[in-house]
């Protein structure tokens, strides 16, 4: 269905494009030199550049809906103020437009991969994740990574399997914003660095709110450096990327300030993330996953798609949020 025409969408893209010939970094891609899409594309609009497109087939999926209902950290909490993997996303998206902004690259690119880079995690985050994956290596020599994953619900599971038929840019950002594979575009990159500046901090907040942590037990060396406080952390995290990364000519962190955020990863996955109290959660949640993964591939053709059982089933249970993972087991599976 065409557009309503009029001036301010005939111009539109020649102002983009000549503003952000002057304004933005060499090192920036440009909104309308993207590499283009997998499939042709005829829903252009005229007022919005390709890179504002992705963001709100993104925004307007299901997949992204059911972040919600998807754990960041904490199992099924009962407090209000938990982050889930959406307002991870969202926190993600904020501070990488900051950083592009500061670096003079484009903004638009860096939300859009922000907002699709989790698309794609199972329910109970990390660990049902390692539950798919440990059955699919142990029975069928296959493997379930979150980010592979997030770039196959855009490709293929959105959209009644039509997929959202994004840019290369954004697919490739997805895709490489974890693994040993660095995105291909700063902006990517920015989100790749970002997403660990959002998690670490934002998760001894949330294990402080829930009495797994004090504050006595934080690390005193890194704390001196970024601050008492998440958002002191992410503040001086952020300030120390940005100039690095003007000096370097690439998205780069200082050695300082790269060792201080390890070392509150570290400590953050010895007390929290395999901590006494996260292993007896994530131990039930596992068990979970594996056990529905399992009968789904026993009764995949109860399931939606034309792909092999293990490939419906798996897209199926990786797409639950959990509390609908726990429902789905409380009537298919819980002993009565």
């Amino acid at each position: 269905m065409p557009h309503p025409t009029g001036p301010v969408a005939e111009r539109f893209a020649a102002h983009i494009a000549a503003v952000e010939r002057t304004a933005l970094s060499p090192l920036a891609v440009r909104s309308y030199e993207t590499a283009g899409r997998p499939l042709p594309d005829d829903e252009d609009c005229p007022l919005r550049t390709p890179f504002q497109r992705d963001r709100d087939r993104i925004v307007h999926c299901k997949a992204f809906r059911r972040l919600k209902q998807k754990t960041q950290v904490f199992i099924a909490p009962e407090g209000d103020h938990f982050r889930t993997r959406l307002t991870h996303t969202l926190e993600v998206s904020g501070i990488a437009r900051g950083v592009a902004r500061a670096l003079r690259l484009n903004e638009d690119l860096a939300e859009a991969v922000a907002l699709g880079h989790d698309l794609g995690h199972a329910p109970f985050g990390h660990t049902g994740e390692e539950a798919i994956d440990r059955l699919l290596a142990r029975d069928y020599d296959r493997h379930f990574r979150h980010n592979q994953h997030s770039l196959r619900i855009v490709d293929v599971l959105e959209h009644d399997g039509r997929g959202l038929n994004l840019t290369q840019e954004v697919r490739d950002g997805i895709l490489n914003h974890t693994g040993e594979t660095s995105p291909a575009t700063f902006e990517g990159c920015i989100v790749r660095l970002v997403d660990r500046f959002a998690y670490v901090n934002h998760d001894i907040d949330d294990a402080l709110r829930a009495g797994i942590l004090t504050e006595a037990q934080l690390p005193e060396r890194p704390l001196a450096l970024l601050g008492s406080v998440a958002s002191e952390r992410i503040d001086s995290l952020v300030h120390d990327l940005v100039e690095s990364s003007d000096v370097a000519g690439r998205v780069h962190q200082s050695a300082e300030y790269h060792e201080a955020l390890l070392e509150l990863r570290s400590f953050m996955f010895a007390n929290v993330y395999l901590g006494p109290i996260a292993r007896r959660e994530t131990a039930r949640a596992a068990d979970m996953v594996e056990a529905l993964l399992a009968y789904f591939i026993g009764h995949a053709d109860d399931l939606p798609g034309d792909a092999d059982p293990v490939t419906r089933a798996t897209d199926w249970v990786a797409g639950m949020t959990d509390r609908y993972c726990i429902r789905a087991y409380d009537d298919l599976l819980a002993p009565r």
